[in-house]
């Protein structure tokens, strides 16, 4: 949630990066109605300050004058305080009224773009920042898609994920599942090793936690929904590790606060249809290893590029051909001010997948959180928050068993032989 200094101080800035993100004029609106709320509250503020003094003032006067035996005088001005204590109601209320009109524009407005995001509408016209050098599996050597590999050997079946739940929810079997906890173990193990302190969250989480993160009121439509306990199922385990530390106020030492988790992770995808779904490609149930940072503002932009270089480490790794882009203006998501995406390539597809999202969204998730650190003049500031996908496992083993195949099985890549404890899929 945008702050209202940062509105008021850095106007053009904050307009013209909702122009890059390509908003409607209503929402850019809405940017002009904080500030005139916000004035409104501040001159209600200042009147009722004004009549609280009166009104103390008439109390000890009305006082004296009763110790003197002029209560004639005194009951006339008890009338006063009366009609300050009317007055002061009706600013009262139209301070709360102003309050809570920002705080509902606040929720609605999405952060405001770094200013190396590039412009530009849709995924498209996203930028590339690293490409793969290496060769990509060419469109004549016809591998065999991730969908019928896993059908042939026996790794995952969708039809009984049907059966048992419904479209979208693939049951893993056999070296399937064992390869899935492998990844699991390996993305794990490095992060660990990069000094992430592993946590296991709920994947249930209340209304406050999904708001504190951004998933609410923005993302309502894509949660699974609890309605008789007013839970949500997480998305990711962003939001059930972040707010950790929610309300919390931390020492500058603390950073960088580094946490990392495994869950599986539930997703309607409404609105999602065609080629973008088949197989594995977009599922409504994942296993994701997360990884968040807390980090002092000054330093937020060089952990985010090292967050990047962890994902690229684990791909390279593995030995999957990437490329990462960072988003543009209009593709960027709700609470992010920079996104760099990773997208691995399927042979069989002849298409990049994306497999992860490293983004730092500077003080926005803190600003709903209240988390701050008390800085080195003693006073309280607003931390930075960092997360990133390190990694989605549906796309990653898709692309694993499309890149990895041959001829007669499926290799496996060597760093994973240890956690899959087979070298092949035959």
């Amino acid at each position: 949630m945008l702050e209202i200094s940062r509105i008021r101080n850095d106007y053009n800035a904050v307009v013209d990066g909702f122009l890059k993100r390509h908003l409607p004029a209503d929402t850019i609106q809405l940017v002009d109605e904080v500030l005139q709320q916000d004035e409104l509250r501040k001159t209600a503020q200042a009147e009722l300050d004004q009549l609280l003094a009166r009104r103390n003032q008439l109390s000890k006067e009305i006082g004296s004058l009763m110790q003197q035996g002029k209560r004639e005088e005194a009951e006339s001005m008890k009338q006063s305080v009366a009609d300050i204590k009317t007055a002061a109601e009706s600013l009262q209320d139209t301070m709360n009224s102003a309050k809570e009109r920002i705080e509902n524009i606040l929720l609605q407005l999405p952060n405001v773009p770094q200013a190396i995001v590039p412009q530009g509408r849709t995924a498209d016209d996203n930028e590339l920042f690293r490409d793969w050098k290496g060769s990509l599996p060419a469109p004549g050597d016809k591998p065999v898609p991730h969908w019928e590999l896993g059908k042939k050997y026996r790794l995952f079946d969708f039809e009984l994920g049907v059966k048992i739940t419904g479209s979208g929810f693939p049951l893993y079997r056999g070296k399937g599942a064992k390869l899935q906890r492998a990844l699991i173990r390996f993305f794990l193990d490095k992060a660990i090793d990069a000094g992430y302190e592993e946590i296991i969250p709920p994947l249930l989480v209340n209304e406050d936690t999904a708001r504190a993160t951004g998933q609410l009121p923005d993302k309502e439509g894509q949660m699974y929904h609890c309605t008789v306990d007013n839970l949500y199922l997480i998305p990711t385990a962003e939001v059930p590790v972040t707010n950790i530390y929610r309300d919390v106020i931390v020492q500058e030492s603390d950073f960088p606060i580094k946490l990392t988790g495994y869950t599986p992770c539930f997703r309607r995808e409404a609105g999602s249809y065609g080629s973008d779904v088949k197989g594995l490609n977009r599922v409504h149930q994942f296993d994701k290893v997360e990884i968040v940072q807390f980090q002092h503002p000054d330093h937020s932009d060089k952990a985010l590029l090292e967050m990047v270089e962890h994902v690229a480490g684990i791909l390279d790794e593995l030995g999957l051909p990437y490329r990462i882009v960072r988003l543009c203006g209009g593709d960027l998501g709700h609470t992010s001010s920079i996104t760099y995406d990773f997208e691995v390539f399927s042979a069989a597809q002849q298409k990049w997948l994306e497999v992860s999202s490293v983004s730092n969204f500077e003080t926005f998730q803190t600003n709903r959180m209240r988390l701050r650190f008390r800085n080195a003049d003693g006073q309280n500031q607003l931390a930075h928050s960092l997360n990133g996908s390190a990694l989605a496992l549906a796309r990653v083993v898709a692309a694993l068993l499309e890149n990895y195949q041959t001829s007669d099985g499926i290799e496996m890549p060597s760093v994973l032989i240890p956690y899959t404890g087979f070298e092949r899929i035959d």
